[in-house]
């Protein structure tokens, strides 16, 4: 074990694509730069929390201060995991995973996003399988949750196509106007028959499984 007094440090999820792995500090590097290059269009704003529309540098200081209080607060009882991900050494995207009372809810709520340049290559699909295969497979989730405003068709064509089923919607506040966000849910019944046998779970160790309340 790699970092013993932080064992989630050695996790990894891999694709045939892809690999998912904790955001540290280079990382954080890497995810800062791919924000600055852009990752959507300045018009739109896929985010309920609108942070991309923060100029620099307090952008990137926002930035660097949640990556930080995600580890700053985990707990048992609350907890988000942010990973980078990473195709052929390059960094593309955001996945992350997140809970409250994990060990007795077993539900998991998920987020993410890519860099402009790619974007509408199949990674965000390939990003979320990643994901959701730690949930199920690794952690034992029975339901995961996500969300996406109505006007953000590829996040929700990836939804749909992972076999997510509509759980509702919500009117908000999105920049100086209203919106409407979309909640679906999938269903461990529903994610069984698309369990993929080429995704690996590397690090996840029963003193890293403890941190999530699991033995």
């Amino acid at each position: 074990m790699t970092h013993p007094h932080w064992p989630l440090w050695d996790l990894r999820i891999r694709t045939p694509r892809l690999e998912l792995r904790p955001v540290r500090e280079s990382e954080m590097a890497d995810l800062s730069e791919l924000i600055d290059g852009g990752i959507h269009d300045p018009a739109t704003m896929p985010f309920l929390i609108p942070f991309t529309d923060a100029p620099n540098p307090r952008r990137a200081h926002d930035s660097y201060r949640f990556w930080m209080g995600c580890w700053a607060g985990w707990s048992v009882e609350s907890w988000r995991l942010v990973l980078a991900a990473y195709s052929d050494g390059r960094c593309v995207g955001s996945q992350d995973l997140q809970a409250t009372d994990f060990p007795t809810l077993r539900t998991v709520t998920t987020g993410s996003w890519l860099g402009l340049p790619h974007q509408g290559h199949g990674l965000g699909r390939e990003m979320r399988a990643a994901v959701l295969h730690l949930a199920f497979e690794g952690l034992g989730a029975q339901r995961a949750a996500t969300e996406a405003f109505e006007d953000n068709v590829a996040s929700l064509r990836v939804t749909e196509s992972l076999g997510y089923h509509r759980n509702g919607s919500e009117v908000v506040r999105r920049r100086d106007g209203r919106a409407t966000v979309l909640r679906y849910v999938l269903e461990r019944d529903d994610w069984e028959p698309r369990r993929r046998d080429d995704i690996a779970l590397d690090g996840l160790s029963a003193e890293a499984l403890d941190m999530f309340g699991l033995s």
